[in-house]
């Protein structure tokens, strides 16, 4: 279950956080943004990604994001 805590994350700082952990690892999700379709909800939309793309975002999370 989410915790107030949780839910009271601003949605752009979470995009930009993402964006600069997934820069970090050399993956780029073109379509990442905050959903401007619901705002109070702080939904974050990741887009759609190639399988190449997914493939190497599966393998930088199981290595913890090491090299």
């Amino acid at each position: 279950m989410a915790t107030k805590e949780l839910r009271d994350v601003d949605p752009y700082a979470a995009v930009e956080s993402l964006r600069a952990a997934l820069t970090e690892v050399g993956i780029v999700f073109p379509s990442l943004r905050v959903d401007p379709a619901s705002p109070e909800l702080k939904l974050v939309e990741l887009g759609r990604v190639r399988a190449d793309v997914a493939n190497r975002l599966a393998d930088a999370l199981r290595r913890g994001g090491r090299e």
